[in-house]
């Protein structure tokens, strides 16, 4: 059983607390566990590894099906109205297409970046420090086995594959980076090598010279998959949805008009959570950039999505395996599935998706008070090869799987559980909501 990482130096032995003992993925070969190499926070301890620490944006040029590039930017904390009606929000919806049924999984904010980048946030029901096993597989490994590049970019933090609790600033002592925030840097997959460290750079507004997304602008170096994260404020975590706006607009107008940056590029605008815990949770998102053919700029889009219909549509386009998990059953974005032959599906009744919230969690490993099997890892389902939507589960991810004893409840279905409709076995203990 997994327990509670209590220091972040403990991060590091979660390595080799996993399920299965095979990795899903080299990378490279290291001598260095690097989980734990980069968390001391300490103002000369930041300063001596920001030195040091390993930067590197590698480049790709792997065609897709409906975009070359995908750039998903999270904000934090809103209900679908309130973000709907933010008047940067709106100009830049009025620049695509407005996804007006698109859910988050979960609260608080942790298990929802969780989900984004490994198909499941394994019940975490609070943003306490986790570290997702070394051998449960991302979406990143599923683009390194296609070549396609990929990088985070998270907005002040001090530098690149920082993996501390957060990070405040200096000056005035207000909260920027949080780890809660940054999906790669939450998986021990990710963690362990230095390389995958040293994609996840920082981002600054404030002083462009020092930060690493905008020098890889300058050089035509950005990847073709991109999570950007604004900073507690920017974000509207400690502020509000129109300091978020404003910031957003700051930001990505002048990209929409950069050819380094929007080269048959998809960008992502959402939300991780809404901000009313006791309402379904209902997120804004906007889809955007070049790749929106233009006969939907400006539009809307009705059909259910969450929030691994990010992975899903990424695997669409560029052909990639999965995961096994809840992005086998997403639904991937209508005007990409249009243009890679996937079928959306709908829920069978108003009324059953009415039942479901997505307000509360499951339980899990990440959430140990429930019944049944919830102190295990699930094993990705390996019966949803070539499912409904034909895809294929990474192989290195079969290797891995495909002798254990865990139990699993993923299905190719959009019908997500939430913690009031969990799976079978993983009923918590209480919901607040």
């Amino acid at each position: 059983m997994l327990s509670k990482v209590v220091s972040l130096l403990a991060a590091a032995g979660l390595a080799s607390a996993a399920a299965v003992n095979k990795s899903p993925c080299k990378p490279s070969h290291t001598t260095t566990a690097w989980e734990s190499q980069y968390t001391a926070t300490g103002t000369a301890a930041v300063a001596a590894a920001a030195a040091t620490a390993k930067t590197s944006s590698p480049t790709s040029h792997v065609k897709g099906k409906a975009f070359d590039r995908y750039v998903v930017i999270y904000f934090e904390n809103q209900d679908f109205s309130k973000a709907d009606g933010d008047p940067n929000f709106t100009f830049f919806a009025k620049k695509g297409v407005k996804l007006t049924n698109f859910f988050g999984v979960t609260h608080p904010s942790q298990p929802n970046y969780m989900a984004s980048i490994a198909g499941d946030y394994f019940g975490m029901e609070n943003d306490d420090l986790w570290a997702l096993d070394f051998n449960v597989s991302t979406v990143v490994d599923l683009l390194e086995d296609r070549g396609i590049s990929w990088g985070h970019y998270e907005e002040d933090m001090p530098y690149s594959g920082y993996e501390g609790f957060s990070y405040v600033n200096t000056k005035t002592g207000a909260n920027d980076y949080v780890r809660k925030h940054n999906p790669a840097i939450l998986a021990n997959s990710v963690t362990h090598y230095e390389q995958r460290l040293s994609q996840i750079k920082n981002l600054s507004l404030i002083d462009t010279s020092r930060s690493q997304f905008h020098k890889d602008l300058k050089e035509n170096k950005l990847p073709q998959w991109m999570f950007i994260t604004p900073n507690m404020t920017s974000d509207g975590h400690d502020s509000t949805v129109g300091v978020a706006g404003k910031w957003c607009r700051t930001f990505l107008e002048p990209l929409l008009n950069n050819k380094n940056f929007m080269d048959n590029t998809l960008v992502l605008l959402t939300w991780d959570e809404s901000e009313t815990y006791a309402q379904r949770n209902r997120i804004l998102g906007i889809l955007l950039g070049d790749a929106v053919p233009k006969h939907l700029v400006g539009t809307s889009d009705n059909n259910f999505y969450n929030h691994y219909s990010e992975i899903a549509t990424v695997e669409a386009n560029w052909g990639l395996h999965t995961l096994g998990r809840w992005d086998v059953g997403a639904n991937v974005f209508d005007f990409v599935a249009k243009q890679t032959g996937d079928r959306l599906r709908k829920w069978p009744s108003t009324n059953a998706a009415n039942s479901y919230f997505w307000n509360a969690s499951y339980a899990g490993i990440f959430n140990e008070e429930g019944e049944g099997n919830n102190a295990q890892y699930p094993a990705p389902n390996l019966s949803l090869d070539r499912s409904f939507s034909g895809r294929t589960i990474l192989p290195a991810i079969k290797k891995t799987w495909e002798h254990s004893k865990l139990p699993t409840y993923y299905a190719d279905t959009i019908e997500l559980p939430d913690g009031l409709n969990p799976p079978k076995g993983y009923k918590p203990v209480t919901t607040d909501y």
